[in-house]
């Protein structure tokens, strides 16, 4: 399988709905990233009350 953005060889697979789509490492850490800052996540934890252990 390769990455959805890029020729790589794919790292990490995700599948939904019985559509499958690969990340090579560097595109999957940047969408991790980019899900970290994102307001949809920082919803979801005000959503579900997430304390994180420092």
């Amino acid at each position: 399988m390769r990455c959805h953005y890029c020729e790589r060889d794919a790292a990490y697979a995700a599948e939904k709905d019985g559509i499958k789509v690969g990340l090579c490492e560097e595109h999957f850490r940047e969408r991790v990233e980019a899900l970290a800052e994102s307001d949809e996540l920082e919803a979801l934890r005000e959503q579900i009350d997430v304390d994180r252990a420092e």
